[in-house]
């Protein structure tokens, strides 16, 4: 592979790397690290950016096969901080597949939702790893990767390459994001994902907003680069619907969810002998549910009956999220790997709950064209003043702020109240005037899904 490498072979490098590297994992090291970087060294010339490039498969491989001490996972996070280094400041003149691009990336988010998972669970920590946190509390410190996520966007000018792409002046998607000048591919490729990244780490934070602002410069709507490795793919809709569905834009999650949806189902067959199919098969199984999710809520289905399957399928199919500050030493030791988590089940589950009072209203306006303020105030059995509150709370549930700051409805039933000042001579003081209105980006969604048949 360091030969390849060397000469810029980016085929022969994909297939070991895609192909060698798990077989010889899967013969010879299936329960055991693959050799240190000191007996790999002499082979390579001693090259520092390719024992970097090793150490990262050898700490990957550890995290897959075995389970990492928190000394290994400190010195992971050394290895990374690195190769980003070698990446942002030195001169790394070599092409590497998007594969393993893709893979650095990935593995670097894991990594740190792991170490804070691992991090929450005090209780049963013994001194000598309490001593260590204490010691190495710069490790996999939130600041420090969304800085070099940042950073990699920044330094790689990507975005700036995707604006004149638009304009004709790159061909960044054409070539995959290769250079075949004889340039590097491995800056710009990373700060592509790097973008996906950040997507990925505010989501396991609960900032949807700043999540899908860091992925504002890819066109999802059209093939990219991140459309060429299937992990990518994934990760990126994933999130993205997840994103959009804490965010009230179900119409927008649910368009994303059924294409990538349709698109397993045709393609999951060729994946078979990869080793991230059982990723990608459970990713599939949990953007159903929230699939499921968004069409509950678009338009608005409440079932008190229900209430326990949105539970249910939301603590199946949301990201793992994490608290990235460190606990205090000084207090009593108690596990917290589960408070970010339990907030955001709570806040959803808040907004369903919310959907039980919208549904009465949703009801009576299906029924009337039009109806005063007062009428509908006696059907429902609340004072006016109360049902002014619920029609701006209905008003406020079933439209979102698209990503281009536009006021979006996901109702299928939407009203508006002319006011005494428009009516004065006719008598028609705040009356209801209920409106149908389809979603838009909702059309064909059903045909598509209709035309997967599960197994």
């Amino acid at each position: 592979m360091y030969r390849h490498i060397r000469e810029k072979n980016v085929y022969e490098i994909h297939q070991m790397y895609e192909t060698s590297f798990q077989s010889i994992s899967d013969r010879f090291f299936k329960d055991a690290p693959w050799p240190s970087v000191d007996s790999v060294a002499p082979y390579v010339d001693n090259d520092h950016v390719f024992c970097l490039l090793y150490r990262e498969m050898w700490f990957r491989h550890l995290y897959a096969r075995l389970s990492p001490t928190l000394k290994q996972r400190i010195d992971s996070w050394d290895n990374y901080c690195n190769l980003f280094q070698v990446v942002l400041h030195g001169v790394v003149n070599m092409q590497l597949p998007n594969q393993w691009l893709w893979d650095m990336v990935d593995e670097f988010v894991y990594q740190f939702q792991s170490f804070c998972q691992y991090r929450a669970k005090m209780k049963n920590k013994t001194e000598q790893e309490i001593a260590l946190l204490r010691q190495f509390d710069q490790a996999w410190n939130v600041y420090g990767v969304l800085n070099f996520l940042q950073a990699l966007v920044e330094k790689s000018t990507i975005i700036q390459i995707l604006e004149q792409e638009k304009e004709g002046l790159e061909q960044f998607t054409a070539t995959d994001g290769y250079d075949y000048s004889g340039g590097s591919n491995v800056l710009k490729v990373l700060g592509y994902f790097s973008m996906i990244g950040l997507l990925r780490v505010h989501c396991l934070l609960g900032d949807y907003h700043t999540g899908l602002k860091c992925l504002f410069p890819i066109d999802i709507s059209q093939q990219g680069v991140y459309t060429s490795v299937i992990g990518s793919h994934i990760t990126t809709i994933y999130h993205y619907g997840f994103a959009n569905l804490m965010l009230r834009r179900y119409s927008e999650a649910i368009r994303e969810f059924n294409k990538i949806l349709l698109y397993i189902f045709k393609t999951k067959q060729f994946h078979q002998k990869s080793p991230q199919y059982e990723q990608i098969l459970k990713k599939n199984e949990q953007m159903y549910a929230l699939l499921a999710i968004s069409l509950s809520l678009c338009p608005q289905r409440y079932d008190e009956e229900a209430f326990a399957i949105y539970d249910e399928l939301f603590s199946y199919a949301c990201p793992k999220f994490i608290t990235p500050s460190a606990p205090s030493y000084e207090e009593p030791l108690v596990n917290y790997n589960q408070d970010a988590y339990r907030l955001q089940l709570k806040l959803f589950l808040y907004e369903v709950k919310q959907q039980q009072l919208l549904s009465g209203v949703r009801t009576f306006l299906k029924v009337y064209s039009t109806i005063s303020i007062g009428k509908l105030s006696t059907y429902m059995e609340v004072d006016e003043p109360t049902l002014r509150t619920i029609l701006m709370t209905y008003k406020h549930k079933t439209h979102a702020v698209d990503s281009d700051g536009k006021i979006t409805s996901n109702a299928d039933i939407d009203f508006y109240i002319d006011d005494d000042s428009i009516f004065p001579v006719l008598c028609f003081q705040d009356m209801i005037h209920v409106v149908e209105s389809k979603p838009a980006t909702l059309e064909g969604i059903m045909t598509d899904i209709d035309r997967i048949k599960l197994e």
